[in-house]
Formats: structure tokens, sequence, C-alpha cells
């Protein structure tokens, strides 16, 4: 991609996210963000196995966390993980992190803090995230993952997409209608407080197919920003503490608007488009954790870049900040209604 072309992006984004972020400070109230809850460790002595449910982003774990009645948190190689109870099941919650190597570092960080001593501390992992996939809003759970272009896939568990299938058939609508999500964690009153423009088609969800996970930064991991809002924050907008300056949003932005992160990121793209429902940086590097230690595994990904925009914004990335809150509430009102099931 010229460097002109790739440069314009860039103050285009940035430039959209600074105004989305003030205007939605401007009608949030500011009040104190909720702390957590008392910190323990990783392993009691009444150790009970637990499911594992991983995000990558801090906008993706952030409805999760809020259904979740946390017990505590314990920090594992520098992240923190939930522990409580969610929809019927002894939980785990946690940030991944951006890309692949974080998801496999972070997986596997937790299942050897978490393990028992004659069992496996964690006895299932669900992944719930955004992705590009066909049409804006849809929720996404690809029956296999590859890591490397299609050469090799790792399963989903049949059990868990037998009851992720069963869903299909459920009461539980999507929703269609984009809030303006937020941007810089300012926001006490939530993300869903503003709302924009309705995608063209009632989103839905969709078993089966072939998810692809690349990796845009040829095998680095991207750190997270402490304060760096919904998508580079090191923690879900609830627990980042202090109210964070909007003005500091494009900052904490940097690492993903830099022309060297587009360079990547199109460049490791493998081109598959149609061939799979779901392309992201993350769950296919947990599947392949999962499989390797023989625990069962289920992604659910909500489209946040693909068809179905009115706006008839230019594909990823500026689809992907503009719908990501929508994605990230259908992939865990999905999520949620999985655990409730299972």
């Amino acid at each position: 991609m010229p460097n002109t072309v790739v440069v314009g992006m860039r103050r285009q984004i940035v430039g959209g996210a600074m105004g989305l972020a003030l205007f939605v400070a401007a009608v949030c109230t500011a009040t104190a963000h909720a702390v957590a809850p008392a910190r323990g460790t990783p392993a009691p002595s009444s150790c009970q196995p637990r499911t594992l449910v991983l995000s990558a982003m801090p906008i993706e774990l952030g409805p999760l966390l809020a259904q979740e009645h946390v017990s505590r948190t314990v920090t594992v190689d520098g992240r923190d993980f939930y522990l409580g109870r969610l929809r019927g099941h002894d939980v785990i919650l946690g940030l991944t992190g951006i890309g692949p190597v974080n998801a496999r570092r972070t997986t596997r960080a937790a299942l050897a803090a978490f393990a028992c001593k004659t069992r496996p501390g964690i006895d299932a992992i669900v992944f719930s995230g955004v992705a590009g996939g066909d049409f804006i809003g849809d929720v996404t759970v690809p029956a296999r993952w590859t890591l490397d272009g299609g050469k090799h896939f790792s399963q989903v568990d049949a059990h868990l997409l037998a009851a992720a299938r069963r869903l299909t058939h459920s009461r539980l609508r999507l929703e269609r209608k984009a809030p303006a999500g937020d941007p810089a964690c300012a926001c006490a009153a939530g993300p869903d407080l503003v709302t924009t423009v309705s995608v063209t088609h009632q989103p839905r969800l969709e078993v089966g197919g072939a998810g692809e996970t690349t990796d845009p930064f040829s095998g680095r991991a991207l750190p997270c920003v402490p304060g760096g809002g919904d998508v580079f924050g090191c923690e879900p907008c609830a627990l980042q503490l202090k109210p964070t300056d909007v003005t500091s949003f494009p900052g904490g932005a940097a690492p993903f608007v830099d022309p060297g992160f587009f360079t990547g990121y199109f460049s490791s793209t493998s081109g598959g488009a149609g061939k799979y429902v779901a392309e992201d940086e993350e769950t296919a590097a947990v599947a392949a954790v999962a499989t390797a230690r023989h625990l069962p595994f289920i992604g659910f990904r909500a489209v946040s870049d693909g068809g179905g925009d009115p706006l008839r914004l230019p594909g990823f990335p500026a689809q992907f900040f503009f719908y990501r809150q929508l994605a990230a509430d259908n992939a865990a009102l999905v999520t949620l209604e999985f655990l409730a099931t299972t």
C-alpha cells in the first residue's frame, strides 16, 4: 500500500476516533469506575474445574464481566483473571491481548496457573470476540480453525458445537443498532448509552464452516496500553480505575494506527474472502493450545467488518472502529446464552 494512502488513512482514523471519544464523553456522567474484588492465589485449597472464557480486547470482555459475579482477581504473568460465577458456571474471565502470540501465551499461562493437583483446573475454553466476516453483527461459530492458511485445522469440540447449533432455534435476538461505544473508557453509564445507525439486515447466529487466524505482527506480541481505552487497554473499561482523559485515546491507539500495522495486516491476510466465515488474530492460537491439552474449545466471533454497512465505510479498519461495540455486544449475548443452556 502506498505510504500516502496509509498516512491518509491513519489521519482519518485518529481524527474520527478522537471525535467519537469527545462526543461520547460529552454525554457521559463522570463517576468512579468499579474496583476489582480482592486478589487471591491461582490455586485455592478447594480447587474446582472452571470454564476459561477469553477475549482479546477490553471491549469484548466488558459485557461478560458486567454479568459475572466476581469473587476474586488473580494476576498471572501481568494479566488479570476474574474468577466467579457466570450463567450457572464457575468461570475464569481473562484478556489475552491482541494477536496470536499474546493469545497463545495467555492461554498457556492460565492453564498452568489454575491447574489442580489431580485434575485439570480448567475443563473447557470459550472465546468471545469480534472478527471480519460476511455481515456486520452476525455471530459466527466456526467448526474448525486454522493458523496457517488452511494447511492444518483445530477442530471445535463436537458437543459444544452441537449446543451452539441448538441456539439457532432459540428466541435469541441479536442487536442491530450500533452503539457509539466508549473508546476512551470514560463513560460510567456504559458503552451502549449512545446509538448510531442500524445495519441493513437482522444479525443472526451462524454455526459451522472454517475460521482463520492471521498474524499481522509477524511473530511479535503487541503490548497493551495502560489506560488505552476499549481496544488497546490492559483491563476492561469498568476496571480502568482512573477515568481516562479522552484526549489520550489517539495516543493509546498509536500501535494500531501506525503505518507499520496496516502494511503488516494487509500482507499477512491470506486473501481467502468467502473461504472463511470468520477472520481474526487470536482464536486459532487458543484453539491449538486447547487441542494440545485435550480440552473442549469453542469460539464465538461476531462480525465487526463486512457487509450490511449503511454508511458504506471502506472495510477494515474503518468498519471495525465504527461497529466494534455492536459486534462485541452480540458475541457476548450468544456466549452468555450458550453458558446458560449448557
